[in-house]
């Protein structure tokens, strides 16, 4: 069965919005929401074939777009490849011109409409940032409280709070104090032992590689609703993450580091492989920053975690 190469597109509004279409009820599943797009034909580029199906199904012109993620799907009558873009800025109203209802969406909302199953990745990555900040070790609870304040100013909206110096008491207070500063700012990633996720239902839990093998194979070990990440670095573990049903997943390292300088680095080369067949949104990791993030995207990623190129100061 040859697989049906689908350009779509997260299309964004200037204010923050998601566009997304309903399908004819007379075609493949449908009557469910979908983003936008259609087939790639024979001899056309991904962005041309985008840039057609957008005008002809919306009517609108893309005038600036980058890759979000690919997406692999088999159903039991068709296999697809979904090849998403993220349209941040178009000319022309967008209107259903081939009859199909349209709704502007909240990404926070995203998730309350019914959607095909190969659209649920593409869900979660129009809801994720390009940047992902991983707070630095070795700082008192007062300056990463600090810290991060800054960085919220300057608009990081997904954390990661590692602190891995600290007591897991020290840890869990510190967690509640970001907690409240992050609400309605940013979404928070905690790390430490599972059996505290019910006290924290509004952050999302980061597996380390070392959780991620222990669960592996037993389901997903927090709540549907709850974000979920994990540390990979490598194809078995990119493979154990997508079996428990991660959200997102952190890819290190692309290049060496100067805290884990024994640490052979993936490269850019192996680190666009290994995302090539993984259905999640991804951050790669290790060496990189702000200045990294075109390549990281155009190797298959969400974007770009770090921790010194985005701390503050």
């Amino acid at each position: 069965m040859n697989r049906i190469h689908v350009a779509a597109a997260v299309i964004r509004s200037t204010d923050g919005l998601v566009l997304i279409a309903k399908r004819a009820l007379d075609k493949h599943q449908g009557g469910l929401w979908e983003f936008p797009g259609g087939k790639v034909e024979a001899g056309e580029t991904v962005e041309t074939a985008l840039a057609r199906e957008l005008h002809e199904e919306l009517g609108i012109t893309v005038t600036k777009a980058r890759p979000l993620i690919q997406v692999r799907h088999d159903y039991p009558d068709k296999q697809v490849l979904l090849d998403v873009w993220d349209v941040l800025a178009f000319s022309g109203e967008p209107h259903g011109a081939e009859g199909q209802p349209l709704a502007w969406v909240e990404p926070a909302d995203l998730p309350g409409y019914n959607f095909p199953a190969a659209n649920r990745p593409i869900v979660a990555a129009a809801r994720l940032p390009d940047r992902y900040l991983i707070t630095p070790d070795g700082l008192s609870p007062q300056q990463l409280l600090n810290g991060l304040a800054l960085a919220l100013d300057t608009g990081v909206r997904l954390i990661q709070l590692r602190a891995p110096s600290l007591s897991l008491l020290d840890y869990r207070a510190l967690a509640t104090d970001v907690m409240e500063l992050c609400v309605g700012r940013a979404q928070l990633m905690l790390k430490g032992p599972l059996e505290w996720v019910g006290e924290f239902p509004a952050a999302g839990w980061h597996l380390t590689a070392e959780q991620l093998r222990q669960h592996a194979g037993r389901g997903r070990p927090v709540p549907v609703g709850q974000w979920l990440a994990a540390s990979c670095h490598d194809a078995a573990e990119l493979d154990m993450a997508s079996t428990i049903g991660v959200d997102f997943i952190t890819l290190s390292p692309v290049l060496r580091t100067t805290t884990h300088p024994e640490v052979p680095p993936l490269g850019w080369p192996r680190a666009a492989e290994l995302l090539l067949g993984f259905n999640q949104p991804a951050y790669l990791l290790g060496g990189l920053g702000p200045a990294e993030l075109e390549k990281a995207l155009h190797a298959g990623g969400q974007g770009v975690a770090a921790i010194r190129a985005f701390w503050p100061g």
